[in-house]
């Protein structure tokens, strides 16, 4: 750990402190989604998918970007950057033309990939068609799907400049283009390719640029393609551990978790309570292991599929179902008011997950309580999220169900 001062400002993963802090120039904020004047059937998308309330970006920059502005927005990852982008797109555009009328940018396939996902999840109910175009997938299929028709196309700079080079992505009806993690994408160094697609675009393109950093490339780049930019800044989203009692139950080893689980089921069920396993696999498995023992659970992961997922998470929601296993790709996207409880059956492997996990339980000054599993080989990481939040958790009392 070394120096402990360190500790204490330590904000984000490393690289992520703003060098080039932007001047927000935009106060306007909306914090419901029903005030944003969405086509009802984005709204049925967003709510679907698992968002009640907007984020601290959701708020501020959904609406410049609907509005038409060029917007460039600094704002560190997990804000809610990706549906801020793809709310803003499915608003624009119009399902009924079979053309691309918005392309994104990625640095990396993964990310192109998720930005799909979250596109043609929020999408859904207005028939949306997203194409991933990336680098190491077979060319032709991408040629025979743009051929086609999709309304967005999202993907890595190189492919994108291939495809639209060959005219199997043609860019006469695109009317939005975003840049996201501008500040990775320079420093992969896309940017002859980025300034390249650029000039294949209609001249009245509105740009949306989003970055976590402003390095001197990104502000360039944007003094280059914007037009009287929309700023705004967005610090990380402050999460807080008050209200919120955290305990942990030394269950020795990876073996007496299940157990151990079992014997708190009673007092879980007495409230609604998420269960966070750190795999796919795992989550899986301890569902099976929960059913075979006679306890009624609900799990969801990212291999599920989205209709399956809404459904879980409609279902959590409404109470029909109390206990729900799942991984951390939910732990951002879960904010669901009834949760007083949340267990740790394993500990988040980075810290940061930590707070998104439990962190929500206080979010709107609700009280709740966080149970953390610690096996011999977890002890070490207690400690560091401990000193990391600076917070103290403690061993479980014998009254938990008083404390609900």
């Amino acid at each position: 750990m070394g120096d402990n001062r360190q500790e204490q400002t330590y904000d984000g993963p490393a690289g992520m402190q703003p060098d080039g802090v932007i001047e927000s120039n935009w106060n306007e904020t909306v914090d419901n989604f029903d005030d944003m004047g969405l086509k009802e059937q984005l709204l049925r998308g967003i709510y679907a998918y698992g968002f009640e309330k907007p984020s601290a970006i959701q708020q501020r920059a959904i609406m410049p970007c609907i509005k038409g502005h060029d917007v460039i927005a600094q704002a560190q990852s997990g804000t809610g950057k990706t549906a801020t982008f793809s709310i803003a797109i499915l608003q624009q555009i119009d399902t009924n033309i079979p053309e691309c009328q918005a392309l994104i940018l990625a640095p990396t396939r993964e990310l192109a990939t998720q930005i799909q996902k979250v596109v043609i999840a929020l999408g859904d109910y207005l028939q949306a068609q997203c194409h991933a175009c990336i680098g190491g997938t077979n060319v032709r299929d991408d040629m025979r799907k743009l051929e086609m028709g999709c309304h967005i196309v999202v993907g890595t700079p190189g492919r994108v400049h291939d495809m639209i080079s060959r005219n199997f992505l043609r860019t006469n009806h695109i009317k939005l283009f975003v840049l996201d993690e501008a500040d990775e994408m320079l420093s992969r160094g896309f940017k002859d390719q980025i300034q390249d697609v650029f000039r294949m675009l209609p001249n009245d393109v509105q740009v949306i640029l989003l970055s976590a950093t402003m390095p001197s490339e990104v502000l360039e780049v944007s003094t280059h393609f914007m037009r009287e930019p929309v700023k705004i800044l967005v610090k990380k989203e402050e999460l807080t551990l008050e209200g919120i009692k955290q305990f942990y139950i030394d269950v020795k080893q990876e073996g007496w978790k299940l157990g151990t689980l079992c014997d708190l089921y009673d007092t879980l069920s007495i409230t609604q309570a998420v269960i966070f396993c750190n795999t796919r696999r795992k989550v899986d498995q301890l569902t099976a292991d929960m059913a075979a023992e006679s306890f009624t659970v609900s799990s969801m992961h990212g291999d599920m599929d989205q209709r399956d997922r809404d459904l879980i998470m409609k279902q959590f929601r409404t109470g029909s179902s109390r206990v729900l296993i799942t991984t951390d790709l939910l732990a951002r996207g879960i904010d669901v008011q009834q949760v007083s409880l949340v267990i740790n059956y394993d500990l988040p492997t980075l810290r940061e997950n930590y707070i998104h996990r439990i962190g929500r339980g206080g979010r709107f000054g609700r009280k709740g309580v966080a149970i953390n599993f610690v096996t011999e080989a977890d002890k070490r990481v207690l400690t560091d999220i401990e000193k990391h939040y600076n917070t103290t958790i403690e061993e479980m009392p014998a009254n938990l169900a008083d404390m609900l």
